[in-house]
């Protein structure tokens, strides 16, 4: 905002030339900030839509910092994402990156909450659902090593996933090539093995 804008009311601002680049929503989160003595500036952009500028504002309103994430390149979602894990206090720069959707930020968000080493999958190349499946792994210790490939869909990598919370040898199936029914099915097989193996021994 130009410093001649500083010493003048909402009402007049809003007269001004510079005010006049806003809609009716835009100018509302203008005012909500100004009442409430937030330095605007962060979001007085003609380019923000009236979602991005809440998120900025609410960003201000909790001391956070929001130069982070108070860029075009974000959209409401990816900066909700990212000022949660400020207010969370974990290292937002592991996935404050506009290639992530928000939904991609919000599984890297979870591990990084859950201490998880996040580095396997903090990867543009994995869909939301193909992170979803690596963290859940993780979550349970297991060696998503395994199945932390991007050529493998979320429903081979749960497949793999089930096997190893079974201790299978998922090995025998851990192959992109494979679709899903066939892992499954040699997945029962296995289940199977290990029954019969279990009844032996006893």
């Amino acid at each position: 905002m130009d410093k001649i804008h500083k010493n003048l009311n909402y009402a007049n601002l809003m007269k001004t030339e510079w005010g006049n680049q806003f809609d009716s929503l835009q100018k509302g989160e203008l005012k909500k900030g100004l009442e409430k003595g937030l330095d605007v500036s962060f979001y007085a952009n003609p380019n923000f839509d009236w979602q991005q500028m809440a998120e900025i504002r609410e960003g201000l309103e909790a001391n956070l910092a929001v130069s982070i994430y108070a860029k075009e390149c974000f959209d409401c979602e990816q900066m909700e994402e990212i000022k949660i894990g400020l207010k969370d206090g974990i290292d937002v720069y592991q996935y404050a990156r506009s290639e992530l959707d928000c939904i991609q930020m919000d599984e890297i968000r979870l591990g990084l909450m859950n201490r998880l080493d996040i580095s396997i999958y903090n990867n543009d190349n994995f869909f939301s659902s193909q992170m979803r499946e690596l963290r859940l792994g993780l979550e349970e210790n297991l060696d998503v090593s395994i199945y932390a490939n991007p050529d493998f869909t979320w429903e081979q990598m749960r497949e793999i996933r089930e096997g190893l919370e079974e201790e299978l040898d998922v090995l025998k199936y851990a192959k992109p090539k494979y679709k899903v029914k066939k892992m499954r099915r040699i997945r029962s097989n296995l289940q199977l093995d290990k029954s019969f193996e279990k009844i032996r021994k006893q």
